[in-house]
């Protein structure tokens, strides 16, 4: 049973800005079209973290398939997640921090993780609410941590904020 563990985002500042530059110039190589963004709790100051770094690809519809075989060359799979026509996900955990790539078509029901990003960053009040909701979680199982994550991000998408982006 995997368990939640939180720490502090300023502990993996240095990591991560090292990480995701190798990674985004990597990605950047093989894939020129694609939008490489850094989300997740990483991307936003002061906040909570489960110690990982996400990075967020975004591409046409047209670019998808060729996007989908050239990560798949270079990271693995992550086969946790859904696979669909529009979003794929894939990993690096030999990587300090552990890499997750989210790849998603550009205005698709799966391109949202920037827009989760950029109300955290804006929004004092949500970023709080989510730190709350993951010290709730720390040391409990990461699926029921999962399902609350996800509740909460529902919620967001609710939002005027999130309407607007």
């Amino acid at each position: 049973m995997e368990q939640v563990k939180i720490f502090e985002s300023s502990l993996f500042s240095s990591d991560v800005e090292k990480t995701l530059l190798v990674h985004k110039k990597i990605i950047k190589e093989y894939l020129p079209e694609a939008d490489v963004q850094h989300v997740g709790s990483t991307a936003i100051p002061k906040s909570l973290t489960k110690g990982d770094l996400d990075i967020q690809v975004r591409v046409s519809y047209q670019h998808f398939s060729r996007a989908v075989q050239i990560l798949s060359f270079l990271y693995e799979s992550n086969n946790g997640s859904v696979k669909t026509e529009f979003f794929r996900a894939f990993k690096k955990d030999s990587t300090i921090p552990p890499l997750g790539i989210q790849l998603t078509v550009i205005g698709s029901e799966y391109d949202f993780f920037w827009k989760f990003r950029d109300i955290l960053l804006h929004n004092e009040a949500y970023r709080i609410e989510y730190d709350n909701l993951k010290r709730e979680f720390e040391g409990k199982e990461m699926d029921e941590y999962r399902n609350q994550k996800n509740i909460f991000f529902q919620k967001l998408m609710q939002t005027p904020e999130f309407k607007k982006l």
